[in-house]
Protein backbone atom coordinates (compact mmCIF):
# COMPACT_ATOMS: atom_id res chain seq x y z
CA UNK A 1 0.00 0.00 0.00
CA UNK A 2 1.34 3.35 -1.19
CA UNK A 3 0.72 6.42 0.96
CA UNK A 4 -2.56 8.05 1.19
CA UNK A 5 -2.79 11.97 1.04
CA UNK A 6 -5.89 13.82 3.30
CA UNK A 7 -6.96 17.79 4.05
CA UNK A 8 -7.99 17.86 7.05
CA UNK A 9 -9.83 21.37 8.26
CA UNK A 10 -11.20 23.25 11.82
CA UNK A 11 -11.91 26.86 12.23
CA UNK A 12 -8.80 28.49 10.29
CA UNK A 13 -6.42 25.44 10.54
CA UNK A 14 -5.43 22.91 8.02
CA UNK A 15 -3.55 20.14 8.36
CA UNK A 16 -2.26 18.19 5.24
CA UNK A 17 -1.84 14.42 6.28
CA UNK A 18 0.45 11.97 4.39
CA UNK A 19 -0.29 8.29 5.59
CA UNK A 20 1.96 5.61 4.78
CA UNK A 21 2.71 2.05 6.27
CA UNK A 22 4.76 1.94 9.04
CA UNK A 23 5.79 1.43 12.66
CA UNK A 24 3.13 4.22 14.31
CA UNK A 25 5.49 7.03 14.28
CA UNK A 26 3.52 10.23 13.89
CA UNK A 27 5.58 13.71 12.63
CA UNK A 28 3.90 17.29 12.37
CA UNK A 29 5.68 19.75 10.70
CA UNK A 30 8.98 18.51 10.88
CA UNK A 31 8.53 18.03 15.12
CA UNK A 32 7.72 14.62 16.68
CA UNK A 33 4.29 14.21 17.58
CA UNK A 34 4.64 14.24 21.45
CA UNK A 35 7.20 17.11 21.08
CA UNK A 36 4.94 19.68 19.22
CA UNK A 37 1.67 19.01 21.57
CA UNK A 38 4.19 19.02 24.65
CA UNK A 39 1.56 18.32 27.43
CA UNK A 40 -1.98 18.50 26.41
CA UNK A 41 -2.57 14.71 26.75
CA UNK A 42 -6.45 15.08 26.21
CA UNK A 43 -5.31 16.85 22.74
CA UNK A 44 -2.65 13.99 21.73
CA UNK A 45 -5.24 11.63 23.00
CA UNK A 46 -8.39 13.35 20.53
CA UNK A 47 -5.81 12.95 17.62
CA UNK A 48 -5.23 9.25 17.80
CA UNK A 49 -8.44 8.66 18.14
CA UNK A 50 -9.16 7.64 14.53
CA UNK A 51 -6.08 5.19 14.77
CA UNK A 52 -7.29 3.38 18.32
CA UNK A 53 -10.52 2.81 16.89
CA UNK A 54 -9.94 1.32 13.80
CA UNK A 55 -7.14 -0.27 15.86
CA UNK A 56 -4.15 0.72 13.54
CA UNK A 57 -1.82 2.72 15.78
CA UNK A 58 1.42 0.37 15.09
CA UNK A 59 0.42 -0.05 11.55
CA UNK A 60 0.89 3.79 10.00
CA UNK A 61 3.50 6.54 9.55
CA UNK A 62 1.71 10.07 9.70
CA UNK A 63 3.60 12.68 8.41
CA UNK A 64 1.63 16.07 8.27
CA UNK A 65 2.03 19.93 7.92
CA UNK A 66 -0.27 22.28 9.48
CA UNK A 67 -0.56 26.01 9.24
CA UNK A 68 -3.16 28.63 10.26
CA UNK A 69 -5.55 29.06 14.00
CA UNK A 70 -3.97 27.82 17.33
CA UNK A 71 -2.68 24.30 18.38
CA UNK A 72 -6.05 22.99 19.59
CA UNK A 73 -7.60 24.03 15.75
CA UNK A 74 -4.43 22.40 14.11
CA UNK A 75 -5.05 19.33 15.96
CA UNK A 76 -8.46 18.84 15.31
CA UNK A 77 -7.32 19.63 11.76
CA UNK A 78 -4.46 16.90 11.88
CA UNK A 79 -7.43 14.01 13.14
CA UNK A 80 -9.83 15.37 10.09
CA UNK A 81 -7.08 14.58 7.87
CA UNK A 82 -6.01 11.46 9.58
CA UNK A 83 -9.66 10.02 9.41
CA UNK A 84 -10.07 11.38 6.05
CA UNK A 85 -6.92 9.60 4.82
CA UNK A 86 -7.46 6.22 6.99
CA UNK A 87 -11.05 5.91 4.96
CA UNK A 88 -9.62 6.66 1.59
CA UNK A 89 -7.54 3.90 2.30
CA UNK A 90 -10.29 1.09 3.55
CA UNK A 91 -14.06 1.19 3.44
CA UNK A 92 -14.19 -0.71 6.62
CA UNK A 93 -12.35 2.22 8.28
CA UNK A 94 -15.06 4.64 6.77
CA UNK A 95 -17.96 2.42 8.60
CA UNK A 96 -16.01 2.58 11.79
CA UNK A 97 -15.17 6.31 11.67
CA UNK A 98 -19.00 7.29 10.12
CA UNK A 99 -20.54 7.05 13.54
CA UNK A 100 -18.32 9.13 15.45
CA UNK A 101 -18.54 12.16 13.44
CA UNK A 102 -14.40 11.84 12.49
CA UNK A 103 -15.15 12.07 8.86
CA UNK A 104 -17.29 15.64 8.67
CA UNK A 105 -15.44 18.82 8.76
CA UNK A 106 -16.57 20.92 12.08
CA UNK A 107 -17.70 24.24 10.21
CA UNK A 108 -17.83 25.87 13.37
CA UNK A 109 -15.98 29.67 12.45
CA UNK A 110 -15.65 32.96 13.82
CA UNK A 111 -18.10 35.44 12.78
CA UNK A 112 -17.27 38.59 10.71
CA UNK A 113 -17.69 42.02 12.76
CA UNK A 114 -20.71 43.81 11.01
CA UNK A 115 -20.19 47.98 10.71
CA UNK A 116 -21.96 50.06 13.58
CA UNK A 117 -21.26 46.84 16.27
CA UNK A 118 -18.52 46.75 18.39
CA UNK A 119 -17.81 42.71 17.43
CA UNK A 120 -20.13 40.29 15.11
CA UNK A 121 -23.37 41.03 17.02
CA UNK A 122 -22.40 43.55 20.76
CA UNK A 123 -23.61 47.19 20.03
CA UNK A 124 -22.33 50.00 21.26
CA UNK A 125 -23.72 50.98 24.81
CA UNK A 126 -26.99 52.83 24.49
CA UNK A 127 -27.16 56.38 26.72
CA UNK A 128 -30.85 57.24 26.97
CA UNK A 129 -29.39 60.97 28.14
Amino acid sequence: MAKVYATGKRKTAIAKVWVAPGKGSITVNGIDFEAWLGGHETIKKRVRQPLALTKQEASFDIVAATQGGGYSAQADALRHGISKALASMDADFRAILKPFGLLTRDSRIVERKKYGKKKARRSPQFSKR
